[in-house]
């Protein structure tokens, strides 16, 4: 029903529209043409005002808005439009007629209440019900990811991620999302309609939530990801020939004597979790999950062995790691996969059935995965300190899997503080849904007027307010990406002015006015309004026809006005989209005719007949559109039916229409469909010359244009340093990414998305589009973009710094900001290859050098600080004085430590910078796979190239 009332409200605004055009169209004829009789004048005004800015104002909405039912309005408007325009003849006679008009507005009339009652009587469908439903299958396939996430961290088996069951719950979640906002904004208009507003603001605050949520969850995946690489890195790195192999198989082995997998289980087999009453139906895998009390027993047993263990290799830390924190992970994943995968929806106006226990199980399931967190990484530090004697790489490698533990719990703690926000929003929603109060608040405009009054002054008066960060601005998801931004192109125009002298009164008036005729003229040249205006152009090209005198009848005869509306319909901002709607608006023509032909041959006129087999006609339509999903074609369809099968039963009646050229009474159906035809490809033809040849908007261009875009952003945003902002801001934390900025980078990816599909339309003589390579780059991207989201939940919820992490950052200062600048400048090399399409060379600045270097920092730092405190402690001796000279002159040309005073750095307070690293790391090898791509695509330049020609 949202759809419905969207879709009513829209064709109201068309019709009205046309009638507009239409009436002042007339009114233009009478007064040139008839009183001041200036006939080719009032012609050529009708033809650029009414038909070019008129139809061209159409295209313009249509694409702006980039909405399926506002393309329906934008048909309608046009009809109405060229109707009364180039075939009604009041305009030619100039005749102000009043008789289209009034059967416009009658026919608006009966479809408005025939396609309302159809859609409430006979097996109606909400919006709300869909959206609630789409927010079910949404939460469950976030709650079976999170489980197959963790559980493929915790047996170390990275193809939990490759899995069939996890490739479905993604795909499940990635063509739910757009269903969810698609239902989210039909549904807004029954929950207005019918006054509960507040409901609607609740349902997408719970939506907002679910998108929180997935992010999280792409930033646990890189967490997952990067032990992975790491451990597979450690594995088959130089130095693991020489490190004894873990007795078992892949990277877990008997520790203490014990399995792992012992960690998770008892001799007995365990109660039910108490922080969640599970039902006795539930999956057998579940009572694998640990209580609480033998969680702590088992952590407490395993954090004595551990005492004194000294691991051989890397991948004990990650045993040991595992067996501490394992059962009390286990807990949490467990109880918030249930949570997730028992969502409280369902109808709308029925109750909210949240689980009251959730909020308590989960508060506790986190209070006890903290506690185990903290001696987890506590065991884990002080066993990499009874492992000092290993070699200086072997110690690295321990200090790298240990931040990759503790990064990868901390993103699982991230994921539940975002659970407790959605956890919240959902008591919101259930508390709003059992208030059952209708407002209409949105009737009440003069409220809105007033409080949006109020709080532009308290924002100019509130000083510590305009001083906060700006939000980014959320990007509508239909809105298509602009390619090279404002903030580019403005620098670029207005250098030269600047600089050029102001000597004489003719160069300050020059000076003056230029860049204001420049702006202008870049106005015109938008994407938009370029679009728009050779919409204009072609449409009033296609209608001056039917006012020449000599094509009049010609236009007439073959039914120009068909041909006219497919213009309208096939024009699309890129050329990808066009060649698809051309298409399928061509197929749909030629099979809505054959339809015409068969059935009317089969019925012979007979109304009864027609309506049966037309019915049957409609239903093979709406089944392509609604289950199959191609609106477009369907629609087609329709319409060829539709108005083919109408005008011939209306010739068959003796309507007075002055078409005896198609039979009349005895309507010859097979020349009426044809001649539509001829029409529809005359449009498509006409559509596709314009769309390419004026102003030509290729969705390839778009494509890279928006992809290099992105690119540059991604590097301006990492080149803010990420740790950078933790010594800015010590007091309040924030992101280093600004509020809505990963959502806006988000749905600018998804965007490009569509501009790649459409891209993949567009038919090229020096090839077709690359449509693989470019979905393996828009993959790479996106794991750089969970990177960046990853990064941001340790930044943002780090909390304030140990006086041992600040001395830490600033130390590292210098390289972490030629390691921020290095990212940036590798993206910006990426970005103007694939603008430019031009081959790398094989001088790309490596990012790991810059990294290995910030590592190589950090060891020494801790190597260096362990001396100091060792002297400071009193155990020094001869053989110590030796040692330390040796570390002095191994510092080199990275100098000495800074001293520190009463500071002392415990083993956290590097956990900050090996996550920084990681994430780093992770990004580098997503660059490098970027790297390999544009490589296949454009080439490699190398230094015996010969260029100049």
């Amino acid at each position: 029903m949202g759809s419905q009332i969207e879709a009513v409200t829209i064709s109201i605004i068309a019709v009205c529209y046309a009638m507009l055009i239409g009436i002042c169209s007339m009114a233009t004829s009478v007064l040139f043409g008839d009183v001041l009789e200036l006939e080719k004048l009032s012609y050529a005004l009708i033809l650029i005002v009414y038909i070019g800015f008129g139809l061209g104002f159409i295209c313009w909405v249509k694409q702006k808005l980039n909405n399926p039912l506002v393309s329906v309005g934008a048909s309608i408007a046009s009809i109405g439009i060229i109707t009364i325009i180039t075939k009604e003849g009041s305009v030619h006679n100039a005749v102000f007629s009043t008789d289209k008009i009034v059967q416009y507005l009658k026919i608006l009339l009966m479809a408005t209440i025939i396609s309302t009652l159809v859609n409430l009587l006979l097996w109606p469908v909400s919006a709300r019900h869909a959206l609630r439903k789409s927010m079910r299958t949404a939460s469950i396939s976030l709650g079976q990811m999170l489980s197959m996430i963790s559980s493929g961290f915790l047996s170390g088996a990275e193809e939990e991620f490759t899995s069939r069951s996890f490739m479905d719950a993604s795909a499940t979640f990635t063509s739910t999302l757009p269903l969810m906002n698609k239902n989210a904004r039909e549904s807004k208009y029954e929950y207005y309609f019918l006054g509960r507003e507040q409901i609607y603001r609740q349902d997408k605050a719970v939506l907002k939530s679910m998108e929180t949520l997935a992010q999280s969850i792409g930033g646990l995946k890189s967490a997952a990801n990067t032990q992975f690489e790491l451990l597979k890195e450690i594995s088959t790195g130089p130095l693991s020939a020489s490190v004894p192999p873990s007795p078992g198989s892949d990277v877990f082995s008997p520790l203490f004597g014990r399995s792992l997998s012992s960690s998770f289980k008892t001799t007995n087999p365990p109660g039910r979790l108490s922080s969640i009453d599970e039902a006795p139906d539930e999956r057998s895998d579940r009572e694998d999950v640990p209580t609480p009390t033998q969680i702590g027993e088992s952590s407490l047993r395993l954090q004595t062995a551990s005492s004194d263990f000294a691991p051989k290799s890397p991948s004990e830390i990650f045993e040991l790691f595992i067996a501490l924190l394992g059962p009390s992970m286990k807990s949490l994943v467990y109880t918030m996969a249930e949570m997730l995968r028992q969502p409280p929806f369902d109808t709308p106006g029925s109750p909210i059935e949240l689980n009251e226990q959730f909020k308590h199980s989960l508060s506790e399931a986190v209070t006890l995965y903290n506690e185990s967190r903290g001696r987890a990484l506590e065991s884990l530090y002080k066993t990499i300190e009874n492992a000092r004697s290993t070699s200086e790489s072997i110690q690295a490698d321990f200090e790298e899997v240990a931040a990759a533990c503790g990064h990868f719990s901390f993103s699982l703690l991230s994921f539940a503080d975002e659970t407790k926000k959605y956890l919240d929003a959902l008591e919101e929603l259930k508390y709003v849904s059992e208030q059952d109060k209708r407002t209409w608040s949105w009737l009440k405009v003069w409220n809105k007027i007033g409080a949006l009054w109020k709080s532009r002054k308290a924002v100019e008066g509130d000083l510590e307010r305009q001083a906060l960060m700006q939000p980014i601005k959320r990007m509508r998801q239909s809105q298509m990406p602009r390619g090279i931004p404002k903030v580019i192109t403005n620098r670029r125009e207005t250098l030269r002015w600047n600089n050029a002298p102001a000597n004489g009164w003719w160069n300050i008036i020059v000076r003056s006015t230029s860049p204001i005729i420049w702006r202008f003229l870049n106005f015109l040249a938008r994407d938009d309004i370029r679009f728009g205006l050779k919409v204009g152009i072609g449409a009033t090209l296609y209608a001056m026809f039917a006012f020449i005198p000599e094509t009049m009848d010609m236009y007439r005869h073959w039914r120009g006005e068909w041909g006219l509306l497919s213009f309208m319909i096939v024009c699309s901002m890129t050329v990808g989209a066009s060649n698809a709607t051309g298409l399928a608006r061509f197929t749909g023509t030629i099979m809505g005719a054959a339809f015409v032909v068969i059935n009317w041959l089969i019925a012979d006129g007979n109304p009864v007949g027609l309506a049966l087999l037309g019915w049957a006609v409609s239903f093979g339509a709406f089944y392509i559109m609604v289950d199959r999903g191609n609106a477009p074609f369907g629609r087609f369809i329709l319409l060829s039916y539709n108005v083919s099968s109408l005008y011939a039963y209306s010739l068959s009646q003796n309507v007075e229409d002055d078409d005896d050229d198609e039979g009349g009474i005895h309507p010859r159906i097979r020349e009426i469909a044809f001649h539509r035809v001829v029409a529809v490809t005359i449009g498509i033809v006409w559509g596709l010359i314009i769309c390419r040849l004026i102003w030509a908007m290729p969705a390839r261009k778009k494509f890279k244009e928006g992809l290099a875009v992105l690119y540059l952003q991604m590097g301006l945003i990492w080149k803010r340093g990420p740790l950078a902002i933790l010594l800015r801001n010590d007091a309040t934390f924030t992101s280093y990414m600004k509020i809505g900025e990963q959502a806006a980078m988000q749905r600018y990816a998804t965007q490009l998305q569509t501009l790649r599909a459409a891209a993949n339309n567009e038919y090229e003589l020096r090839g077709p589009f690359p449509f693989a390579a470019y979905g393996r780059i828009m993959a790479s991207t996106q794991r750089v973009l969970d990177a960046f989201h990853a990064m941001s939940l340790v930044t943002q919820k780090h909390g304030r710094l140990s006086e041992g992490e600040k001395a830490l950052l600033n130390h590292t200062a210098e390289e972490r900001a030629q390691l921020c600048a290095r990212i940036c400048h590798v993206f910006e090399v990426l970005a103007s290859s694939i603008m430019l399409e031009y081959p790398l060379t094989d001088a790309i600045p490596s990012v790991m050098v810059i990294r290995d270097k910030l590592l190589g920092k950090i060891f020494r730092f801790r190597k260096e600080h362990n001396a100091s405190v060792d002297k400071t402690s009193g155990e020094e001796s001869t053989e110590h004085s030796n040692g330390k000279a040796g570390v002095t002159a191994m510092l080199g040309a990275m100098g000495q430590v800074p001293h520190l005073g009463d500071v002392t750095l415990e083993e956290p307070d590097y956990a900050l910078l090996y996550a920084y690293a990681l994430v780093t790391g992770q990004v580098a090898k997503e660059l490098k796979v970027l790297e390999k791509e544009l490589e296949a695509l454009f080439g490699r330049l190398d230094e015996d190239a010969m260029l100049l020609e």
